[in-house]
């Protein structure tokens, strides 16, 4: 069904908003503000990706995890695809993720969509500190695990003869 909605419906909408404005301003006219959009909306991308990829980098080299940043870039790089895609219905759903308000309130709910599934298909332990924005050793020993039990750490090493 969301292939369907994607592949077909939204250019069918599309489609019939070009034709409607069309109409009232003329084939140039709508051909321009299509272009317009779409070149204005790449360069507020552009400045908005750039201080959301400043300010994840900013975290990381505090040694927080930048999950808004992440999620926030996800949102930025679905505004561009739809700035890009031509129509007026894709650019003004575009325009709206590229307002930070709006984006925040998007944020919550990406990383609550993801979140489970990134722990379910990976190594990582939920735990509050994790949630809060910092890392977790996840090879270290639970307390279920017995002290006979056989790790394995993978790492490299370099002979040094000295």
């Amino acid at each position: 069904m969301p292939l369907l909605i994607i592949f077909i419906i939204i250019p069918l909408i599309e489609l019939a908003v070009i034709l409607k404005v069309n109409s009232f301003i003329g084939l140039g006219w709508t051909l321009g503000l299509i272009i317009l959009t779409a070149v204005v909306g790449v360069k507020l991308l552009r400045q908005q990706g750039i201080s959301t990829l400043l300010r994840a980098n900013q975290k990381m080299q505090q040694g927080q995890m930048p999950a808004q940043e992440l999620a926030e870039g996800f949102l930025l790089a679905l505004a561009g695809a739809l700035l890009l895609t031509p129509g007026f219905v894709t650019d003004a759903v575009g325009f709206t993720l590229l307002v930070p308000a709006t984006r925040k309130a998007l944020v919550h709910k990406v990383i609550a969509f993801i979140t489970p599934r990134m722990m379910t298909n990976s190594n990582f332990q939920t735990t509050d500190n994790f949630q809060s924005g910092s890392f977790k050793d996840v090879h270290s020993r639970t307390h279920d695990q017995s002290p006979h039990e056989n790790v394995t750490i993978e790492g490299e090493y370099t002979k040094d003869d000295k």
